[in-house]
């Protein structure tokens, strides 16, 4: 079979085609024939620097889409030829992959394989942001960082359906702005003055929720901009700078609180919770609650070229690699 792996960290062209063997799954896996794989910035993160990568050489990618392959010892409700989305660490460039069936997501009726594959870190995450740990509730508003992205495409339209009383955005650039207004956003400010922007845009007030990938500077901004009572999510450290830390002089006086979240940590240590959440998550698409648009997708074989444009942080939406027609 066909496979993308690295054997050196650097560009996107440390990216090759390889021939592999065809893997079989080992007690309590799957193996899928993959049609769709989900590029992801983690994906650009373990090239470039390592990040979740064991050792060389390493097949990166997240998430697929595709029919079951075989079944492996004690799995059970998953067969051969059943539709599926999966979530795994690691391993997803590849005709046919190698997944946990705990992180196996049959695909409920109405979800095609193209739409699945933009789902099982996206969606699940965005759920988990605004309800599962950030509590959004009814009337309140919420700020999202990376509002173009995948995770703030679904995000700003899940915030919505939920009844929030104002949802912005913060992004890089005045067209990811555009973007991010068609899908769910009152407001879009840009990153250099979005402290700014939630101060006019709410009295003073400061926003209920913050959603950070960001961490360093931006996640301290963030606290700045919470109102009283407010919650700020970490779900990632884009910027690189050194493991935040917060305590009593940041959070006692406004009544502030800070929580995290990781889809492949909480795969790894509460499957069954992931499940759930998953399962929730999934019914948004279904029910057209949120759509996430594909905008971009490249063969398996031109991997690179995905990670250059979503490198040049000028793409926006979800990013696909085209395994199989």
């Amino acid at each position: 079979m066909r496979a993308v792996e690295f054997r050196e960290y650097g560009g996107p062209e440390v990216l090759e085609v390889v021939q592999a063997d065809t893997p079989e799954p080992g007690p309590g896996q799957v193996t899928i024939d993959a049609t769709y794989v989900g590029v992801n910035f983690a994906d650009l993160k373990a090239r470039a620097e390592g990040y979740r990568v064991g050792a060389l050489p390493f097949r990166p990618g997240l998430e697929a889409s595709g029919r079951i392959h075989a079944v492996g010892e004690g799995v059970e409700g998953l067969r051969p030829g059943q539709e599926v989305a999966a979530l795994v660490n690691g391993g997803a460039y590849a005709e046919v992959v190698v997944a946990d069936a705990a992180t196996v997501f049959p695909l409920p009726d109405g979800l095609d394989l193209r739409t699945a594959a933009t789902l099982p870190t996206v969606l699940p995450t965005a759920h988990a942001l605004l309800h599962e740990v950030g509590r959004l509730r009814s009337g309140e508003s919420v700020l999202v960082h990376g509002a173009a992205g995948g995770v703030g495409t679904v995000a700003g339209q899940l915030a919505r359906a939920a009844g929030a009383g104002a949802v912005y955005g913060v992004v890089s650039t005045a067209a990811k702005a555009e973007y991010a207004l068609k899908h769910g956003y009152d407001e879009v400010f840009l990153t250099d003055s979005f402290t700014d922007g939630v101060r006019r845009a709410t009295g003073g007030a400061g926003v209920d929720l913050v959603l950070d990938p960001v961490g360093g500077d931006t996640l301290r901004r963030g606290l700045d901009a919470l109102a009283v009572f407010g919650r700020l999510v970490s779900f990632g450290n884009a910027s690189g700078a050194e493991p935040w830390q917060v305590g009593q002089p940041e959070l006692y006086a406004h009544g502030r609180s800070v929580g995290g979240f990781s889809i492949l940590a909480l795969a790894q240590a509460a499957p069954a919770a992931l499940r759930a959440l998953a399962e929730r998550a999934f019914r948004t698409a279904t029910d057209k609650s949120v759509t996430l648009p594909v905008t971009a997708e490249f063969a398996l074989s031109d991997a690179a070229g995905a990670h250059r444009l979503m490198g040049g942080r000028t793409s926006t939406g979800k990013l696909l690699l085209r395994v199989a027609d």
